[in-house]
């Protein structure tokens, strides 16, 4: 067998060096976090979309769905502006889920068929890294939750009745129904609430409606970002800080930009960690605009109290 010679080696390895270069510059426009806008059974639901590069050449990501949590995608192929990959059901279905769209003027074009086998059109567009220069000063804490009256908060579904009952400050889901959203929309804030719940039950608060922080009952279980005290499918807290159920949880979170700080029961669980994006359920994937708070009220029995917030000066 003929070896080669020096320059010749040397000549194959820049080769390489100017191919793999050449692909990793077109990958680029693929690359990163996108906010999506489905259209599903005529209106328009949120979706948020990784892509990240694994190794040299290999594409992987992220995706959420309007429900669920972050699934893994095992590979994303890219072609000369076509992005497609595919991902088993999680929640809904038995077939695999399958997302195909083009890339132009750093928007995202395509269509989803979903895991029931429904075809949805979709838009998309990088989402923003929401990255804050300047310290906060935090005004007076205010409450949002006083007296018999909700006057600050509105059912999210206008088109069910809300089952949301208020008595001496105390705000009570009492079955299953809608969700609650402040009149307020919101940038960044700390936020004071305590909640209780029976046994098995769950629900969660939406940070600026995206960012769901899981309220369930977890008490003795391992740590995971769908249980008590992470955000749902992407933050995991640092150890398991619930009570046992029919006791009173005090959350104290603080939300700036993308960055959250959680103290769950006097523990701080997450500290200054970086969300990745929308979580399943959000209002909306306009993760740079304003967002209300929403008590999630379409799953189980949950009481709320003491619910209140600064917001920067």
């Amino acid at each position: 067998m003929k070896l080669l010679s020096k320059t010749q080696t040397i000549a194959i390895v820049f080769a390489l060096f100017i191919s793999s270069t050449i692909y990793a510059q077109s990958q680029s426009d693929i690359i990163g976090k996108w906010d999506l806008e489905v259209i599903k059974e005529g209106r328009t639901v949120p979706s948020w979309l990784e892509v990240k590069l694994s190794g040299v050449r290999t594409l992987v990501g992220y995706f959420v769905a309007h429900n669920g949590s972050a699934r893994p995608i095992s590979e994303v192929f890219y072609n000369e502006g076509t992005l497609d990959f595919s991902i088993p059901p999680q929640w809904d279905g038995a077939n695999d889920m399958h997302l195909s769209a083009k890339v132009s003027e750093g928007q995202l074009n395509g269509m989803i068929l979903s895991n029931e086998g429904e075809a949805m059109s979709f838009t998309g567009t990088r989402a923003p890294k929401l990255i804050r220069t300047e310290s906060v000063k935090w005004g007076k804490s205010r409450a949002l939750l006083e007296g018999n009256t909700l006057d600050q908060w509105r059912p999210l579904e206008t088109d069910q009745p809300n089952q949301w009952e208020i008595k001496n400050g105390l705000l009570n889901n009492p079955k299953s129904g809608v969700n609650l959203v402040t009149k307020e929309q919101f940038t960044d804030f700390k936020l004071h609430l305590e909640a209780r719940y029976p046994a098995k039950s769950n629900s969660g608060i939406y940070l600026r409606g995206r960012y769901e922080v899981q309220i369930e009952d977890s008490y003795g279980k391992d740590p995971s970002s769908i249980l008590f005290g992470g955000i749902y499918g992407f933050l995991t807290p640092n150890e398991m800080a619930a009570k046992p159920a029919g006791e009173w949880q005090v959350f104290d979170i603080t939300l700036i930009g993308r960055r959250v700080t959680i103290v769950a029961n006097g523990k701080t669980v997450i500290n200054d960690q970086i969300i990745p994006g929308i979580t399943g359920g959000a209002i909306d994937s306009k993760e740079g605009n304003p967002g209300p708070l929403m008590l999630q009220g379409d799953h189980g029995l949950v009481s709320f109290r003491n619910i209140s917030i600064q917001t920067p000066k």
